[in-house]
């Protein structure tokens, strides 16, 4: 297993598995758009000095992806700024084997030599595994985003 941070030509691979984020998300969320909707800006996040975007490679093929992004935080916290770590998904064939762990330990790594010692991300309060695999790293819940639709 190959870990580096993701460049350019990576961009239709890692497109592809921004899609399967979309569909593993999709039965959170009734509100995300049909086809194929875009959550990431992979060019900047590959580009932008304040994000770290990694990917895990087996024989040359992406199964795994995440990025750490230096935010402001709001100006009530103790802290400037944060890591939003975001783009955590692994390859089902490949999940269970600790992978995931390594990307956020990679992650955290970075976000520490840029002085950065807070690290927030999001998750679907319905998607359990993803809790429980974020609990087991140290994640503890923060804030819980509620919504209303009045259509």
């Amino acid at each position: 297993m190959n870990f580096r941070e993701a460049v350019i030509n990576d961009i239709e691979q890692l497109l592809a598995l921004e899609q399967k984020v979309v569909e593993a998300e999709r039965p959170y969320n009734a509100s995300i758009k049909k086809g194929k909707p875009l959550y990431y800006d992979m060019k900047n996040l590959i580009s932008d000095s304040d994000s770290h975007l990694i990917v895990a490679e087996d024989k040359g093929e992406i199964v795994g992806t995440g990025y750490a992004q230096i935010q402001l935080s709001k100006a009530s916290l103790q802290h400037e700024k944060h890591a939003y770590l975001g783009f955590m998904y692994v390859s089902e064939q490949y999940r269970g084997k600790g992978l995931n762990k390594k990307i956020f330990d990679r992650l955290i790594s970075w976000s520490k030599k840029q002085g950065v010692n807070d690290h927030y991300l999001e998750v679907y309060s319905g998607n359990s595994s993803a809790i429980r695999a974020y609990d087991k790293m140290g994640f503890k819940p923060c804030l819980i985003e509620m919504k209303l639709n009045t259509e």
